[in-house]
């Protein structure tokens, strides 16, 4: 079992996980944080199937939990997650990389494996605009509120900047191509993608880099062996996953700090749950059926399993 996406409930006391069978596991972090939690409050409240492959990605928007599939996006009620409510999509495609929302217009954008990047009304279920540009698979998306621009990186190695409104592209940096990054032994593939204000971290075949999205140049280079599946950042340090049994703990100026051991031997997902103060947890997964919760980033406190 690989587990490839998570997302908290908005309420922050949830945590939803999908594996490559298309399941779906629910986790009360209540539960497994309590001083007399047993091994039973690790194991999932919840189990269902989402989708008959993989579930590549799962987002929490207002009181639903999203996921994303081969060839469809479904939304769950958080409420009551055995009903279900499932959006087909008009044409036939794969859901291959993050969903994220955009808060302004309740707007879902969508990486799809037909290489375009797909805008979702979700209060009306419609798609309302398609981003044409890649010329491969695309693996993530992020979106830039502030400036209203949106992100998106694929196999191309193509990291693109899109205008939200015109939903025209207005920057394309082929990452690959920057000495500094470069890495051809392992592609030039984008596996992950991320933003913060003027910042841009992005990742995969080459090595992970901090960029400045005002001069569009890198200025930090990872050190990290092996493609970077996610990063985010968190306070004054950057947060990463990939190939390897173990969190990456780096500066914002290039450094690795540490490296947090996992259980699992490669991972795909982090999440920080900012949705709470009371459960307040880093959660990383990826090969196992063991999902690593650390409550402090310096050392692992528990496992959740499927």
């Amino acid at each position: 079992m690989s587990v490839f996406s998570q997302s908290f409930s908005p309420c922050g006391r949830f945590l939803a996980a999908g594996n490559n069978y298309g399941e779906i596991a629910i986790f009360s972090l209540s539960a497994a944080l309590s001083p007399d939690a047993t091994g039973l409050s690790q194991k999932p409240v919840l189990t269902f199937t989402a989708h008959e492959g993989p579930v590549f990605s799962l987002l929490s928007a207002d009181c639903h939990l999203l996921s994303a599939g081969n060839g469809e996006i479904s939304a769950w009620s958080w409420a009551e997650l055995i009903k279900k409510v499932r959006i087909r999509l008009k044409d036939s495609f794969t859901v291959s990389a993050d969903l994220k929302q955009q808060s302004g217009d309740n707007s879902l954008i969508v990486g799809g494996g037909d290489n375009n990047i797909h805008i979702l009304d979700l209060e009306h279920g419609v798609f309302k605009s398609v981003l044409q540009g890649h010329s491969d698979y695309i693996h993530c998306v992020s979106v830039r509120e502030r400036e209203a621009e949106i992100l998106s990186g694929g196999e191309d190695g193509a990291v693109r900047i899109w205008d939200s409104r015109t939903g025209q592209c207005a920057h394309c940096i082929e990452v690959y191509k920057y000495e500094s990054c470069a890495r051809p032994q392992y592609g030039k593939w984008i596996s992950c993608l991320t933003t913060d204000s003027d910042w841009m971290l992005c990742g995969g075949g080459p090595s992970l880099s901090l960029w400045h999205l005002r001069s569009l140049s890198p200025t930090s280079i990872f050190p990290l062996t092996g493609c970077q599946r996610q990063a985010t950042f968190y306070q004054d340090m950057i947060l990463a996953v990939g190939e390897g049994p173990f969190v990456s703990h780096c500066l914002l100026g290039g450094e690795v700090k540490a490296q947090i051991p996992c259980t699992p031997q490669s991972l795909n997902t982090l999440q920080l749950n900012t949705n709470s103060t009371e459960h307040r947890v880093l959660t990383v997964g990826g090969s196992s059926d063991h999902i690593d919760v650390f409550t402090n980033l310096s050392y692992k406190a528990f496992s959740l399993r499927f």
